[in-house]
This record gives structure tokens, sequence and C-alpha cells, in this order.
């Protein structure tokens, strides 16, 4: 299989995509799912709005796998 410079260059743009998604999710969730815990230890009742603000930042690696497929399949 011949690569050529276009071809490496798609598959490094995607491969930053789905990564940059991963990484923003990542920190996303780490300051949500740390208050949250503290937000259900003292509320328990409160537990579906966190799950739910927790639950939020998913879409960022969809977004970017999403991405990431679009520059592999060289669709746009």
């Amino acid at each position: 299989m011949v690569l050529d410079t276009a071809s490496a260059i798609l598959a490094l743009a995607a491969s930053v995509a789905i990564a940059g998604g991963l990484v923003g999710t990542g920190l996303a969730q780490s300051g949500i799912g740390a208050s949250g815990m503290g937000i259900i230890a003292e509320r328990p009742e409160k537990f579906g709005q966190v799950l739910f603000f927790f639950v939020i930042p998913e879409t960022l690696w969809i977004i970017g796998f999403v991405l990431g497929i679009i520059l592999l399949l060289q669709i746009l």
C-alpha cells in the first residue's frame, strides 16, 4: 500500500481531531464529576440532574470521532 503526503496529513488531522475530543471530554468530566459527587453526598435526590450534566461532555468525543471519520473517508 502506497501512501502519499496528502493521505498522511489527513490521517494526522483525523488523529488530532479524535484525540482533542477525548482530552476535552476528560478535562470537562473531571471537574463535573468531582463537584457532582459533592452535590450527591449532600443531596442524593439531585442524582439525575448531576448525571445529565456529567453526560453532556460525552458529545465532545462523539464530535471528534465523527470529524475524524469524515477526514479519513474524505467526505468533505
